[in-house]
């Protein structure tokens, strides 16, 4: 009875998520619902072991804030940077007018600067640099298709990158150096073929871009705390190769060299001055409402697997589908409706390390699949929305223009993985 009672919670509250711009209700309160929720109901029926089940909710209670610190440290350190216009030194040296070289241009780098930061941050600063590059509406709306699936491409070979490459990160999936080695081709793939045939489409295009001026003098320090914070970024994964420690740890210590480093570049100015661009100001700009998503969802994806559900489902898919390479596929394009955040939750908590250990082919071919899937649809991924509501592009303009391409380049990657697996394998 509290099997399926659980279940239809979690059904409901995935639902309410999914639907969130229809109900009008914030997915972050769904989430938080149904998170408490389920753990309620599991330890109202789990009466005679209260105990057991306050351990349980611990364990995965320590996972969970592992991710959290880890986000919170990483949108902060970004926040700075953005608060310094730390990325201005980066799109200001963009000087091309050419359509077909700074489509090239900002596809390329999205793809490698939100392997980096996160694919929502790159998203938004580089649809915000084509704003002042590109003054045709329709041709823009191209270039802002290609930033959301080089955006989620980047992200998915990264453990900085996507918030489910990071998650399999963090829970001992996979390691940083092969998960960057085994999905860099592939997500690659999956953005040049979309980036190939928009080229030949804008081919014959003669407007060209138009370069606003961006020469106004920048804020002080913004070179310093851009190379201080992709510095700390790269860094985290160095320190957990040397450390051993979990990966917040080293993101919060770069967190705590960043915020040094704002205090010192303006502490000749006065309390009101340096407000904008201290640490507590950023932690004020942060999307806190996606942490405390996160914590919903993951919540209730542990009391499922607490509850033993999540087994049941994967014997269920092991028996029906059969194939785990066609399971993974299938939860990439499922990535393009549901949140890949609690479909990668859900996968790790269908399938344990002592039978998929760090660096397997599964968790490899996941963190493409989630990461890349998402494309499909420009309501598939945060990028997505994002860019959705910056440029008012509508959702049937992504699906016919955008949507397809984006489906073969999935497609096209997730081949290509395969193939060369085999190859090296």
């Amino acid at each position: 009875m509290s099997i399926t009672l659980l279940v239809i919670l979690f059904i409901v509250g995935y639902a309410a998520i999914t639907l969130e711009h229809q109900i009008n209700l914030n997915k972050t309160a769904t989430a938080l619902l149904t998170g408490v929720l389920c753990w309620t109901i599991y330890a109202l029926f789990h009466a005679s072991n209260t105990n057991q089940v306050v351990e349980e909710l611990s364990h995965h209670l320590s996972s969970i804030a592992e991710i959290l610190f880890f986000l919170l440290g990483a949108m902060t350190v970004v926040e700075l940077i953005d608060a310094h216009e730390g990325f201005r030194i980066i799109t200001d040296h963009i000087t091309s007018r050419n359509t077909l070289r700074l489509l090239w241009i900002l596809s390329l780098l999205t793809f490698f600067l939100s392997a980096l930061l996160d694919n929502l941050t790159t998203a938004i600063v580089m649809v915000s640099l084509s704003r002042k590059l590109v003054t045709e509406k329709e041709q823009r709306k191209f270039f802002a298709g290609i930033i959301i699936i080089a955006a989620n491409a980047g992200g998915a070979w990264s453990p900085l990158g996507d918030v489910t490459t990071t998650m399999l990160w963090i829970g001992g999936q996979i390691s940083a150096i092969p998960i960057m080695k085994g999905v860099f081709l592939p997500a690659l793939v999956s953005l040049l073929i979309p980036l190939i045939y928009l080229s030949f489409k804008l081919k014959g295009n003669s407007i060209a871009p138009k370069v606003e001026d961006t020469s106004t003098q920048g804020i002080q320090g913004g070179r310093l705390m851009l190379y201080c914070g992709l510095g700390s970024l790269l860094f985290v994964p160095v320190f957990k190769a040397i450390t051993q420690l979990p990966p917040y740890i080293g993101m919060l210590l770069g967190l705590g060299i960043v915020w040094v480093a704002s205090e010192i570049i303006h502490k000749d100015k006065d309390e009101e001055e340096r407000k904008p661009f201290t640490a507590v100001h950023a932690l004020q700009r942060i999307d806190t409402s996606s942490i405390l998503f996160f914590l919903g969802i993951l919540l209730a994806i542990s009391c499922l697997e607490s509850a033993h559900v999540l087994q049941g489902l994967a014997t269920w898919m092991d028996n029906t589908i059969g194939n785990l390479d066609v399971i993974v596929v299938l939860i990439g394009l499922a990535s393009a409706v549901i949140d890949n955040v609690p479909l990668v939750a859900a996968t790790i908590g269908m399938y344990d390390l002592t039978n998929y250990p760090m660096d397997h082919k599964l968790w490899e071919f996941l963190a493409y699949a989630a990461g890349t899937g998402g494309s499909i649809l420009i309501i598939g991924s945060a990028a997505g929305v994002a860019v959705m509501g910056m440029e008012k592009i509508d959702f049937m303009w992504y699906l016919r223009r955008i949507g397809i391409l984006a489906f073969i380049g999935y497609l096209g990657g997730a081949a290509t993985y395969l193939l060369v697996y085999q190859v090296l394998h």
